[in-house]
């Protein structure tokens, strides 16, 4: 009973704890996830849109996924910075001086073959998503997301390992 109750005060007086640091700011999330809901849909693009625009000087394919599942896998001249490594800097670095540079994205849901290197992540939880929030909000407005499944081994997805 005590237990119950301790936890019970935990939880309550958990939302008053977090918002007392002022470098996390989940209202703020919430509030940039919401306003590009709308402006991930329309950058969502199929396969063939994607692997051409990927093949255009200046687009950046970026891989958001971590180093490891980078090097078990990924699409041919993706450049791979993790989700957890994004900064100002690491992103400045990876993207370059122009903030309008075309970025495209691709996660492990992106893929049917639902193994290592791309497991199936839960729907809500796709690292898509995290990612086209986080450049947005990093001040990278020009980001496209691969809309389609495809398979990695399929030869026109052109799949390298390191």
């Amino acid at each position: 009973m005590r237990h119950t109750l301790l936890l019970a005060l935990a939880f309550a007086a958990a939302p008053a704890f977090a918002q007392s640091n002022p470098q996390i700011d989940y209202p703020g999330f919430e509030a940039l996830t919401a306003s590009v809901a709308a402006e991930r849909a329309a950058r969502l693009i199929a396969f063939d849109a994607f692997k051409a625009e990927a093949a255009k000087p200046g687009t950046l394919l970026l891989d958001a996924r971590s180093k490891d599942a980078f090097a078990r896998g990924h699409i041919k001249g993706a450049v791979n910075l993790p989700l957890t490594d994004f900064t100002a800097e690491s992103l400045a670095a990876a993207i370059g001086a122009d903030p309008n540079r075309p970025i495209l994205i691709y996660c492990n849901n992106n893929f049917s073959n639902h193994i290592s290197p791309v497991p199936l992540k839960r729907a809500p939880l796709a690292l898509n998503i995290q990612t086209f929030i986080n450049l947005v909000g990093y001040g990278y407005p020009n980001v496209r997301e691969l809309a389609d499944v495809v398979d990695f081994t399929d030869p026109k997805v052109e799949w390298v390992k390191n």
